[in-house]
């Protein structure tokens, strides 16, 4: 991700509407500190692009604290008109790539037990990724959070 795309890629998270405001706040900052602080080592950003060259998708990950070999993969969007043609399949590939790369273990991605979120954990599934826990009302009630994982041993 290059400082030329971040408008984009808020434009995207934004369109989605599957992000609370706090959220979309949450991933301004980090695609801020990613940008303005590239010594940094926590989060690192990527995006995903048309055959035409336009940005239609990022995701967020980075290194798990305190871990030897575990990942999160933080954040990921895909614009609302280009989701269902393989740019988030493509873009999980090549974290799962960069990880086995990296002697990485395991992949870790949390979501939520929203019904508007029904699409992204069998997205999660069908790419082999194996729900792991639920902790019972972790967001607000009624919304439990969700950790998938992919061993990649």
């Amino acid at each position: 991700m290059t400082r030329e795309d971040r408008r984009t890629v808020l434009d995207i998270i934004q369109s989605t509407e599957m992000f609370t405001p706090d959220e979309v706040a949450v991933a301004r900052e980090l695609i801020d500190i990613y940008l303005d602080q590239p010594q940094q080592r926590d989060y690192c950003l990527v995006v995903a692009e048309s055959e035409a060259g336009q940005v239609v998708g990022y995701m967020s990950y980075g290194p798990t604290p305190l871990t030897e070999g575990t990942y999160d993969l933080y954040w990921m969007a895909v614009a609302s008109g280009e989701q269902g043609r393989g740019y988030g399949r493509e873009l999980v590939n090549w974290l799962e790539k960069t990880v086995r790369e990296a002697a990485g273990r395991m992949i870790l991605i949390e979501t939520s037990s929203q019904p508007k979120y029904e699409r992204t954990r069998r997205f999660y599934t069908g790419l082999n990724y194996k729900e792991v826990s639920r902790i019972p009302d972790f967001y607000r009630r009624g919304d439990d959070r969700i950790t998938y994982v992919k061993s990649l041993v």
